[in-house]
């Protein structure tokens, strides 16, 4: 390489390299302090085309058909989230109350049928194994009867927790409520404030915000496409595999997993999991067997068609897309699942577009995807 393409590469390099360093820190410092103004920003955003149908259907001026709208969205968001949170402590209390009950009725009986039978045989073989026989079953039996204690302390304490979390968290409440009056107030002068950001841009810059704009949200409508062709997925493959081995209400369980399966870090093994075990700790071996096969099965499917179909809708190659994805997860959580992909795609619209020059043209697409504008 010469000298020019050297200091070329060098400062390349460096830049590229200080607008990760920004978006890092952006995205694990920053963004999380303007949260609430960013989610009520969003929601503006999303409330802007029914605020403007509600308006001029009715007659009634934007702002109280604003008002409205955001009263009535908060409303059924806090409702859904009231309802599910009731849900889940319910089943999780009820799960845990249950844990000393199966103890005692299964897995107690069973082990005492099987060291009965072995101090049985070696009756017959050799007595003086009796009394060390017996000791073992001793404390075998006191060790699982405190694992049995532990984790149903654990599992309370994991519910008592949650519900000291929920009500005594004035932090969180402050954002929630700064978010709620941010809402109000953007949803009203949506339309100023967009003029205004704007109006403070100029040329080029104001260009490139514009493309980046249009680009994130019609990438964000293909990610949550692609995410819930993928859940769609999933829930066929639960609806099969359940009915297969005859769960009740197969269907509507495989939906509650399918929608479970979107968690980055919990996935359909955060309910697959613990249900076999306790299945198999329940005395059915075969049906925990079972549930293990269709987990499993879920598993290796969705790790083959998520890069894919993700991949193929942002155009990005699938191993690009699931390495984005795993390093976004690790770094950021649920935010980096998603914005780490869609970043990438940005970078490859814009460098494509002649916007920014980083790597060679369409380097980043899919075998066969070409461009995606």
């Amino acid at each position: 390489m010469s000298t020019e393409k050297k200091k070329k590469f060098i400062i390349d390099t460096a830049y590229l390299a200080l607008v990760l360093a920004l978006g890092y820190v952006s995205l694990q410092f920053v963004l999380p302090l303007l949260m609430p103004f960013v989610l009520a920003f969003l929601i503006a955003y999303m409330l802007r085309r029914p605020i403007r149908f509600f308006s001029r259907v009715f007659h009634v001026p934007k702002g109280l058909a604003a008002v409205l709208l955001v009263v009535l969205t908060y409303g059924a968001i806090g409702l859904l989230l009231a309802l599910a949170g009731i849900r889940i402590t319910a089943t999780i209390a009820s799960l845990v109350q249950q844990i000393p009950s199966i103890y005692n009725n299964y897995i107690l009986p069973d082990l005492t049928d099987l060291f009965t039978w072995l101090e049985d045989l070696l009756a017959r073989l050799d007595p003086s194994l009796m009394s060390a026989l017996e000791e073992l079953q001793t404390q075998l039996l006191n060790m699982l009867w405190q694992l049995v204690s532990s984790l149903s302390g654990l599992l309370m304490g994991g519910v008592s927790f949650a519900t000291s979390l929920a009500t005594s968290l004035p932090g969180f409440l402050i954002r929630v409520l700064l978010m709620v009056i941010s809402t109000f107030f953007i949803a009203i002068d949506y339309e100023k404030i967009v003029k205004f950001v704007l109006g403070c841009l100029r040329g080029h810059t104001r260009d490139v915000i514009l493309q980046i704009k249009s680009y994130v949200v019609g990438t964000l409508f293909v990610c949550i496409r692609s995410y819930a062709l993928i859940m769609f997925i999933t829930f066929v493959e639960l609806s099969i595999g359940l009915s297969v081995i005859r769960v009740e209400r197969a269907m509507l369980v495989a939906l509650l997993i399918a929608i479970f399966d979107i968690l980055p870090v919990l996935g359909t093994g955060g309910i697959m999991i613990p249900w076999a075990i306790l299945t198999a700790l329940g005395g059915n071996v075969p049906r925990a067997l079972a549930l293990l096969v269709v987990y499993v099965i879920i598993t290796i499917i969705r790790n083959i068609i998520e890069p894919r179909i993700v991949g193929k809708q942002i155009g990005l190659h699938p191993v690009l897309t699931l390495m984005s994805m795993f390093v976004g997860t690790h770094l950021f959580g649920v935010v980096g699942l998603f914005g780490l992909p869609i970043l990438l795609s940005l970078l490859r619209y814009l460098n494509d577009n002649g916007t920014i020059s980083l790597f060679p043209a369409s380097a980043l697409d899919g075998p066969g995807l070409g461009r995606t504008s």
